[in-house]
């Protein structure tokens, strides 16, 4: 629910408000500007409905939001969210692209994509320290020593870094190496994780799950600003549908849809959507053309050596001819890379 104040309602109308729905059990949001207040309303349903408010002093409308997501709507709140970490800053008209590689293999490794990243225009560094695999027997990556990697490469180039948490008891020691904690597709509903996420410090990537709903992925997103935490963005890594010939479908309508229903930021991940390298610099363009606020690609300097996605990832080189692809796309657009000196 929405309590709409009047223009210039004073703090003791507000606080009123605010008190009543407090006892009432419910939590609540406050926005807006200097003129008009906005209060968002989470709660039992039944009983803050039963709430009689359109008749207090100051409270202009009440509005009932029948959407199971309240807090990551564009009812709650209209203007777009922009998730700034260090240097870089995604949405809002800036524009992120975090590379790297799938998985964190060694320290060199890491130093060369970071270097490559940096130089090519690349935002933020990525890397997977926990690998989530579908076989037991895959290489499942290097834990704490893996983010350790990832942090120096990081803090070598300047860039903040993102990686995986793939498990509950694994955020704490996530969250002392990385800037953002991505939860990935097969995590998307793992609300315990997400509550604890939603407690922490630390911005969020939310990965839309193998096939999920974009209410379902909203609704993931809920759980995280219900905890406190206003830093997420969501990504669209594809769907699994009856198409074989890529890894998945990279749903650009999602893009588009999630740009209308939610101020938080959206990028976009060609890399896991398609699963071939020869299709990620026509999806970033695509992705960018929809709404995207952002990229997520996979650079490796030897692909065809890598543990994990090697057929999915671009050199350095081929991620350097993307940015360069992308740059005067991003310029006529009217947004601007995501990074400031």
């Amino acid at each position: 629910m929405l309590v709409i104040m009047r223009d210039h309602a004073s703090r003791p109308e507000i606080d009123h408000v605010v008190e009543l729905l407090q006892e009432a059990g419910a939590q609540a949001h406050l926005s807006g500007g200097e003129v008009k207040t906005i209060i968002g309303v989470i709660g039992d349903r039944e009983v803050v409905y039963a709430l009689e408010l359109e008749g207090l002093p100051g409270v202009e409308e009440v509005i009932r939001v029948l959407k199971p997501y309240k807090l990551v709507g564009r009812d709650f709140q209209a203007d777009d969210t922009v998730v700034r970490v260090g240097s870089a800053s995604v949405g809002g008209g800036d524009i992120a692209v975090i590379a790297g590689p799938c998985s964190i293999e060694s320290q060199e490794q890491m130093s060369v994509v970071a270097r490559a990243a940096r130089d090519a225009g690349a935002t933020m560094l990525r890397g997977g320290a926990y690998k989530p695999r579908s076989s037991p027997y895959a290489f499942r990556g290097l834990a704490e020593e893996g983010l350790k990697m990832l942090r120096i490469a990081g803090d070598e180039v300047g860039l903040p870094v993102v990686t995986e948490v793939i498990d509950v008891r694994d955020a704490e020691i996530v969250a002392e190496y990385a800037d953002i904690l991505q939860v990935g597709a097969r995590n998307m509903q793992n609300f315990r994780m997400l509550d604890d996420l939603g407690s922490m410090n630390k911005p969020v990537l939310l990965k839309r799950g193998l096939s999920a709903t974009i209410e379902e992925l909203l609704s993931a997103a809920e759980y995280i600003l219900k905890g406190g935490n206003r830093d997420v963005i969501l990504c669209e890594r594809g769907i699994r549908t009856f198409e074989t010939y890529t890894r998945n479908t990279l749903d650009l309508a999602a893009v588009a849809a999630l740009k209308q229903l939610t101020h938080l930021p959206v990028i976009v991940d060609p890399s896991h959507a398609t699963g071939r390298r020869d299709l990620v610099a026509p999806m970033c363009r695509a992705g960018l053309a929809a709404g995207a606020d952002g990229l997520m690609v996979e650079v490796h300097p030897d692909p065809e050596r890598a543990k994990c996605d090697g057929p999915q990832s671009l050199t350095p080189e081929a991620f350097e001819a993307v940015m360069k692809d992308i740059a005067p796309m991003v310029s006529l657009m009217g947004t601007r890379m995501g990074w400031s000196a």
